[in-house]
């Protein structure tokens, strides 16, 4: 167990993946301070009620640790900061002693799957998130650089879980898994079913077009 201030946003961080904040409240430039002090991180825990601004929030349980890599300092005080998710934590406490939330946390890594189990998995997501991101670009008419995925199974999934575009909540579901395997089998569905979605708004519409929408 470990105590870490908390920062309740309306965001979903996941380990490895990067958090740009604007930090303009003083119990936020103060627990930035602080981080930035002592090098330790602080905590991003998905709003579950209450409000991002000007009040208290209750967060969801699961959340990720970020440590802070850049710090740009404003005139008045205010920073724009980039901070970059490490790992995952379970909160068994809240204290609310200082001007910021505090969690009462311990570390909640994800359960190992086995070895031939994984490398199927990983291989069948690589295959739809590479094609997620290729009907993304031809959607959005933008060009993507899509680099070469991670080869770890599990950078895989933090990517992945980073990368779709889904509402905070499912993004939270996602976070909350605990074993490796059951992570990248929901990624691999969820990818397809968006990848489906994609190349349907992509289809030209035909007034006399018949059987797009198939009940098979």
């Amino acid at each position: 167990m470990q105590e870490i201030p908390l920062f309740p946003l309306n965001t979903v961080l996941f380990p490895g993946m990067p958090l740009h904040l604007h930090i303009f409240e003083e119990r936020y430039r103060t627990m930035i301070a602080r981080c930035r002090q002592t090098g330790e991180p602080f905590g991003v825990a998905l709003i579950r009620q209450g409000q991002e601004v000007g009040g208290p929030a209750e967060p969801h349980l699961v959340g990720c640790t970020a440590y802070i890599t850049q710090v740009e300092t404003l005139a008045d005080g205010r920073m724009n900061i980039t901070a970059v998710g490490h790992e995952r934590f379970q909160i068994h406490a809240l204290k609310y002693d200082r001007p910021y939330l505090v969690g009462v946390v311990q570390g909640y890594p994800l359960a190992r799957p086995a070895l031939d189990r994984v490398e199927a998995a990983s291989r069948a997501l690589r295959a739809w998130v590479r094609c997620y991101l290729q009907v993304l670009s031809q959607a959005s008419e933008t060009p993507l650089d899509i680099q070469e995925l991670p080869t770890d199974w599990q950078k895989l999934a933090y990517l992945a879980s980073f990368l779709i575009q889904l509402p905070p909540a499912q993004k939270q579901d996602l976070l909350v898994i605990s074993q490796g395997e059951e992570l990248l089998n929901r990624l691999r569905i969820l990818y397809r079913r968006e990848v489906t979605l994609l190349q349907t708004m992509l289809v030209p519409h035909e007034e006399d077009s018949i059987g797009l929408f198939s009940a098979n």
